[in-house]
């Protein structure tokens, strides 16, 4: 079982593709609306947040981090932009760099403390998570307009064509929404960033060894707190492209994403001790997860607040079949129970 598993996760990204098929056959099988390519690209732009916050998530995990403050960012962003926007007469697109800046300060802060303070990533991120999702509920009081609410109105469309801001989450070029072109420039980004620069290599050295990282001459903290500057502004760029479509600022905006977007960055191929991880793979499984949610209800009927519970199974599955791949550690138990049944 141990050596199957060493195999599978060896040709993880195949697997992937495999799996991709096989799930959009099911689907398109049980409901041929599914496989209609505007659906398709509709389900992706859904959930198109995930997909771009996974991707910089996976260069926080590669050096053996974890980032669960991101979605708190997303929030913290569309409300600075309407806030700025709405009640203090700001230009939209100063507003929106203003939130970018704030975003990148807030990855700052933690990253900080986890590189330069030797803070656990997960207790950091988690209280900024909380430090950051008040912070956007403080913004948001500000406004005149009610929380629950929401601001809305922003730079619109004319005639039937979106522009200005609102060309950001509703246009398209070509007959492809706007946000899937952002989102293929940000896959090309990150796999040269990660696959083509020195500096992809020393993430994968970090996650490795630091302490050997350290010895050859990286400066290990400058490039790990770097790491959790860029995933805060992903969350920003995800934030604002969120607003956009949905022509709605909203301090609670991604507040459900934690959990999508570690298990598309785990089951991407990411080991979450760090040293491996892949962009293709990020990308593969997020489209995984994107057509679960999207096809579970118009195909089998699965209510829309139960989504969570596949996608949970599958990053527990990942991390156990990873664990008895790399460690053993059902096989050595089931050796244990032969020994004490042939001495007994």
């Amino acid at each position: 079982m141990k050596n199957a598993l060493k195999k599978v996760f060896k040709h993880w990204e195949l697997f992937l593709v495999i799996f991709l098929i096989v799930e959009c056959a099911v689907f398109g099988i049980a409901n041929p609306k599914f496989l209609r390519a505007d659906k398709l690209m509709n389900s992706v732009v859904n959930y198109i947040s995930v997909c771009i916050i996974s991707l910089f998530v996976t260069l926080v995990m590669i050096t053996g981090g974890i980032d669960i403050q991101a979605p708190s960012i997303i929030g913290l962003t569309s409300i600075i932009i309407g806030v700025l926007w709405s009640d203090a007469g700001v230009n939209i697109w100063v507003a929106t760099l203003c939130a970018v800046i704030i975003a990148a300060l807030c990855g700052l802060l933690s990253g900080f403390f986890i590189a330069y303070c030797g803070v656990q990533p997960m207790v950091v991120t988690l209280g900024g998570s909380f430090l950051y999702s008040g912070l956007a509920l403080l913004v948001s009081g500000m406004s005149a307009t009610p929380a629950y609410q929401g601001i809305s109105g922003f730079p619109n469309k004319e005639g039937k064509v979106y522009t200005d801001f609102r060309f950001l989450g509703k246009g398209e070029i070509f007959g492809i929404p706007m946000q899937i072109v952002i989102y293929i420039v940000l896959i090309l980004l990150c796999v040269w960033i990660l696959h083509r620069t020195k500096y992809g290599e020393r993430l994968y050295l970090i996650g490795v060894n630091q302490q050997a990282a350290e010895y050859s001459g990286i400066n290990t903290r400058a490039t790990i707190m770097s790491t959790y500057v860029l995933s805060a502004v992903s969350a920003a760029l995800a934030g604002i492209l969120l607003t956009a479509n949905m022509n709605s600022a909203k301090y609670n905006h991604g507040a459900s994403y934690t959990l999508a977007i570690i298990t598309a960055v785990v089951l991407g191929g990411t080991l979450n001790t760090g040293g491996k991880g892949s962009i293709l793979g990020t990308v593969l499984a997020s489209l995984i997860i994107c057509f679960l949610r999207y096809g579970l209800p118009i195909c089998f009927n699965v209510d829309t607040q139960n989504l969570d519970l596949p996608v949970g199974i599958i990053l527990v599955l990942v991390v156990l079949g990873r664990e008895i791949a790399g460690q053993g550690m059902l096989s050595g138990l089931f050796k244990r129970r032969k020994k004490k049944a042939s001495a007994a």
